[in-house]
């Protein structure tokens, strides 16, 4: 009986000495709160392709603001120079006289004469029509103290009561033209007026039989 409970005693010394040299497990540090915030929450990551298109959507919002900015580009700059350049180049036209001192040119017969023209559109109509070629109209004395003749086609008018001198030029009826080398008073349009002849030298060339009229542009 002895050996037994001696045999228990070592027994249960053994298992009290096997029990404490087993190490005592180390206990972790605690994680901070920002190390616990990096460990726990996952990391959002971008959908493939968002980034493109984000990229894509800045690209578009730029274009719009250069769009509606309401500045012009260099090209457009550069194109509205040209474009006032050839306006500045472009001939003025004046009641169909252009810039260059165009002008009517009238003869009697072969004799040129110095005319005063009307600044009217009855005048420029005129010039439109002698741009493409000279006219020539056969003229009728009349009364005594005009010559009549048909232009052909008809002219803008704007008749008014007139008393003519010698010398004055008028359309009649909207598509005759009379020269006057006396007076008479009727509704006319002016067209100009003879100014290097006298009334007398007037009379001389148109009051001696039908004469013929040539009308030309010229520089």
């Amino acid at each position: 009986m002895k050996k037994v409970s001696l045999a228990v005693t070592v027994i249960c010394l053994i298992c009290v000495l096997v029990g404490c040299g087993k190490s005592v497990p180390e206990e972790e540090p605690p994680q901070s709160f920002s190390n616990m915030e990096s460990a726990d929450v996952p990391k959002e990551t971008e959908p493939e392709g968002q980034s493109d298109e984000i990229q894509s959507d800045q690209q578009i919002q730029n274009e719009s603001v250069e769009e509606n900015s309401g500045l012009p580009t260099e090209q457009e700059e550069q194109g509205q120079i040209q474009s006032d350049q050839q306006v500045q180049n472009e001939p003025v036209e004046e009641n169909g006289l252009e810039s260059e001192e165009m002008s009517i040119l009238m003869k009697i017969g072969d004799e040129a004469v110095t005319i005063e023209w009307e600044d009217n559109e009855s005048v420029a109509a005129l010039a439109e029509i002698l741009r493409e070629q000279p006219m020539s109209i056969q003229m009728s004395m009349y009364g005594g103290f005009e010559q009549v003749g048909s232009f052909g086609t008809s002219l803008p008018r704007d008749d008014k009561q007139t008393t003519t001198q010698a010398g004055d030029i008028v359309l009649y009826s909207g598509n005759q033209m009379v020269v006057f080398y006396g007076s008479n008073s009727w509704a006319y349009t002016r067209l100009g007026r003879i100014t290097d002849k006298s009334a007398g030298e007037l009379k001389e060339m148109l009051g001696g039989g039908d004469v013929t009229i040539t009308l030309e542009l010229v520089s």
